[in-house]
């Protein structure tokens, strides 16, 4: 390809050279990352045409300012886990003041896999909005991001699922909906406590989002 329309900073994090991708990272592989080196090499390959737009991954308002606070070029994206069960309503209002898009991935809680949770489709106040619509859950929530003025990333191989994904434009969640919506308790996919194992120190992505 000559470009790509978008890239991104996948994770805030820095660690040595690995054979496979870990979710828990030993502390004495983990290194200091060099924002402002990495971001002055995302910004150039913008200039260079070789990307249309930069941004960022599962970075926290902390670290956006962070990163805003030298770049000449401000990351245009911040896709974050998002669904009705996290909302990030305080990461989504940050970034609409920086006129940062928010991108939502898991969408539907990522059930199935090792990360994932069903807490999101098997929603109870989800569900019975789904049915009051005559709806899916995964439409209810689709539409949900939708709503929040996101960008939704929903994956799908399965045929139907992708028409059914589509078809969340021709009608709107009402105030009744939102009232059960928000009042759905969060919980972010990877809670520590899963992370912890007895062969540390190690650090979990929430840690490292944190800091």
């Amino acid at each position: 390809m000559d470009y790509v329309d978008l890239y991104l900073i996948h994770w805030p994090i820095s660690a040595k050279p690995s054979e496979k991708l870990q979710s828990l990272i030993p502390k004495e592989d983990l290194v200091p990352l060099d924002y402002k080196g990495v971001w002055e090499a995302m910004e150039e390959c913008q200039r260079l045409g070789l990307t249309k737009f930069i941004g960022v991954s599962n970075f926290s308002s902390k670290k956006i300012e962070a990163l805003l606070a030298f770049s000449t070029i401000p990351p245009s994206v911040n896709q974050v886990e998002m669904n009705p069960a996290w909302q990030q309503r305080q990461l989504r209002e940050f970034c609409k003041s920086k006129s940062i898009i928010v991108t939502a991935f898991s969408p539907l809680g990522a059930a199935g896999s090792s990360w994932g949770t069903n807490q999101v489709m098997n929603n109870e106040a989800l569900k019975q909005i789904a049915d009051a619509h005559g709806k899916t859950v995964a439409q209810v929530c689709l539409r949900w991001i939708i709503e929040q003025g996101a960008i939704v990333v929903a994956k799908s191989f399965n045929k139907e699922r992708l028409k059914e994904n589509l078809d969340i434009f021709d009608w709107a969640l009402t105030d009744h909906d939102y009232d059960k919506i928000n009042q759905i308790p969060q919980h972010r996919m990877m809670p520590r406590d899963e992370y912890i194992i007895p062969h540390g120190p190690f650090k979990t992505l929430e840690e490292l989002w944190d800091e």
